[in-house]
């Protein structure tokens, strides 16, 4: 087991989408599409949209045990949001609290160089189900419910003259709810692990109606991870043919589970169910110098555009939350090559492992050649385009045009392409040398092999 690199994996998925480039909350983007990703909401709030929205997170996957002695650890991680608002007293103040604490909420306050602004923070939560043993004498259901309560935080905005002006309020409602662990036995030494959270948070008719509200109650980016002891865990992504039925048969909701550890050694001790898809063995790339937090984030378009912002954007996000702070301060220290770093890496397969892709594009693989209506083709051969797609305006125009063969390929799906030079391209030496622009692609049914010289 190798519980820092599955951690490592969890914090960045906990994370994904917690807060999206430029990093700011007056950027419309934080204000509307953030805590996208594995929500569970409030029952309530589900059954008065007709379940459009869950309740339920549901993981099933399986586990394959050598012994009566294996164990099964699960755990649940999610985002609880906090509220963060600001609040303008009425005028400053030299002790804090005064005696009186009154304040008005306001969308943002500039005290000197500092702008404070509204924003929904995060507190992090995690509910442990009390281990159990995969054995025949063992519980086959067990409970684990959950409640984490209300909280209300003060903390003083002071000037220059260290008087209090404002104040930062951060509150969180109470939430509750349970995760569910069932074990059912599909045939000896293989099981069946199903895993539900659900979200049993009340709501009154009047909160369900407020977005802040839902949002307050809601489980957010929520995972469920997964250890055994004595046992492994099967791939649903690419299972052994014997348990190809049993695999079809999890049901999972919200939730994508995969195998996490050492792929070379093919660890299948841990398995994390995420609401982001991912493959088995998920590892972070050896050039990111940490989260960048946005979806499909790619870090060096990121990291660029954070060393652009103008002090003042900075500023904004410094003063966004610590994990905003943290990701500018990690991303103006950088050096030099780790900036290099990010630009890509071309790595070696693994010894003996099947090459599948070219040199250049990767993504097909040099055939000889390919029989098509009788007659077989290959490079140097010519042929007349009769194109079936019709794509754009240029398969139109090519209709009826000959050319040469340059390749036979065949993509990953094994769908087998002829790349083409046009005869009367005045550029063809170009075509031939694989440039763009002077090389296309038809698949074998698009065109008619020619037997005899074209005048």
């Amino acid at each position: 087991m190798n519980a820092a690199l599955l951690e490592q994996i969890v914090e960045t998925v906990l994370y994904e989408g917690y807060v999206l480039y430029p990093y700011r909350p007056s950027s419309k983007k934080n204000q509307r599409e953030r805590f996208t990703f594995g929500r569970v909401y409030p029952e309530a709030c589900s059954q008065a949209q007709g379940g459009a929205e869950p309740f339920v997170m549901q993981t099933e996957c399986l586990v394959k045990t050598a012994s009566d002695a294996a164990t099964l650890e699960v755990s649940v991680r999610f985002l609880q949001p906090v509220a963060r608002e600001i609040g303008v007293l009425p005028g400053p103040v030299a002790q804090f609290p005064p005696e009186e604490l009154k304040f008005t909420i306001v969308p943002e306050l500039r005290v000197g160089d500092e702008l404070l602004q509204a924003w929904h923070e995060a507190a992090e939560r995690k509910v442990v189900v009390p281990s159990m043993a995969l054995n025949g004498d063992s519980p086959t259901e067990v409970q684990a419910p959950f409640r984490f309560f209300a909280s209300r935080d003060l903390e003083p905005v002071r000037d220059a003259d260290n008087c209090t002006v404002g104040i930062i309020l951060r509150r969180q409602d109470t939430i509750s709810g349970v995760v569910e662990l069932s074990v059912k036995t599909l045939q000896p030494g293989l099981r069946k692990i199903t895993v539900r959270i659900a979200n049993h948070t009340p709501m009154t008719d009047a909160e369900l109606a407020d977005g802040e509200a839902v949002l307050m109650r809601t489980f957010a980016s929520t995972h469920t991870i997964l250890t055994v002891a004595g046992g492994e865990f099967i791939s649903l992504i690419d299972p052994p043919s014997e348990y190809q039925e049993a695999a079809v048969g999890c049901k999972n909701i919200g939730a994508w589970p995969v195998l996490v550890g050492e792929e070379a050694s093919r660890e299948a001790d841990m398995m994390l169910s995420s609401p982001i898809i991912l493959y088995d063995y998920p590892k972070i790339a050896p050039e990111s110098a940490g989260p960048l937090f946005d979806g499909t984030e790619i870090d060096e378009i990121l990291t660029l555009r954070i060393l652009t912002m103008t002090d003042e954007e900075k500023r904004e996000m410094r003063r966004v939350d610590e994990q905003a702070r943290r990701l500018l301060e990690r991303t103006e220290a950088l050096s030099r090559g780790a900036l290099l770093g990010m630009h890509g890496a071309k790595r070696d397969p693994e010894p003996g492992a099947a090459i599948e892709f070219d040199d250049f594009f990767g993504a097909s693989v040099p055939l000889k050649g390919v029989a098509v209506d009788g007659a077989y083709l290959q490079a140097g051969d010519r042929v007349r385009l009769r194109p079936k797609a019709r794509a754009d305006v240029l398969d139109i125009a090519l209709d009826g045009q000959t050319a040469v063969i340059e390749a036979v390929e065949q993509d990953m799906e094994k769908r087998v392409h002829l790349a083409v030079v046009l005869d009367n391209d005045p550029g063809k030496d170009l075509g031939f040398m694989r440039q763009p622009g002077h090389r296309f692609f038809y698949g074998v049914d698009e065109v008619e092999p020619l037997t005899e010289e074209v005048r």
